[in-house]
């Protein structure tokens, strides 16, 4: 008996390993959280898909360890979630965007179930929820969309009030006013004045975050959104456009879609106007 006992023993060490991999479960876990995390911001603003899929799934292991679990969670739903908003400029299947979202919430909902306190996940989960909605409306499926919005619209609400002065929950709010009508709060104006707002307060932020699992963008995404909104706005200001769109390229000179999509488009509308 004592050869199967010992085949036994390697079989479940070797299980266990494959499980819970020996980083996933000592203080080098962190570090390659923190790694993979800074990864997944530089190919979310450089537009790599299989880059973003892939510390995805080279997060999966570290789910396990307790004392991240909420963390980990947050970063996996944030690389999908970026996946959706760069497949949005890049004209990807709505059936992928869905994909992506739907599981992007999900990763949100487990950082929340983790850490209920955790603000940032609710209003990504509430972001992603929009998007969905944004999806359902345009296949015409009006229940469906209708039934996002009603999950959506509570978490942004409840991140936006447990912390009003969040830049990445502003950021949040800020999109969802330029939709909506100015009787509810809403209309272009009001969205940015939302965004001016959020960008003061992730100013004041600025080099605060002691903790790299914790979220701290927002900046460029405030300057990106400003550049958009003076350029899609009923009388454009182009002029605040560019120097919006500059402003994000200096905090991100890798940003393909500031670089490579937006600030030409804003370029090619001061041309026709001149």
């Amino acid at each position: 008996m004592k050869p199967l006992t010992v085949c036994m023993s390697a079989l479940l060490l070797s299980v266990a390993g494959a499980t819970f991999p020996p980083a996933a479960r000592s203080e080098p876990a962190r570090k390659s959280v923190e790694k993979m995390a800074a990864m997944i911001r530089k190919a979310d603003y450089e537009a790599d898909f299989e880059a973003l899929q892939r510390l995805y799934d080279q997060l999966t292991p570290f789910v396990q360890n307790e004392e991240l679990a909420s963390r980990v969670r947050y970063w996996r739903g944030f690389a999908l979630w970026r996946r959706a908003l760069n497949g949005f400029n890049e004209s990807v299947d709505a059936k992928e965007l869905e994909k992506d979202l739907s599981l992007a919430v999900a990763e949100f909902r487990e950082a929340l179930a983790k850490d209920p306190g955790f603000v940032d996940a609710k209003t990504a989960a509430g972001a992603c929820l929009l998007s969905l909605n944004f999806l359902h409306q345009q296949r015409g499926d009006t229940a469906g969309a209708q039934a996002f919005v009603e999950q959506g619209v509570p978490l942004v609400r409840e991140g936006f009030t447990a912390a009003p002065a969040n830049p990445r929950t502003l950021w949040v709010v800020g999109g969802s006013r330029w939709y909506m009508p100015p009787e509810h709060g809403g209309g272009q104006a009001k969205s940015i004045e939302t965004y001016e707002k959020a960008l003061e307060a992730a100013r004041a932020q600025r080099g605060t975050a002691t903790d790299p699992l914790e979220p701290s963008w927002g900046e460029p995404e405030l300057l990106m959104s400003l550049a958009w909104a003076h350029l899609n706005r009923t009388t454009p200001d182009l002029d605040a456009a560019e120097r919006f769109a500059q402003a994000a390229l200096h905090l991100a000179p890798n940003w393909h879609y500031v670089r490579d999509i937006l600030l030409p488009q804003i370029r090619a509308a001061k041309s026709k106007q001149n």
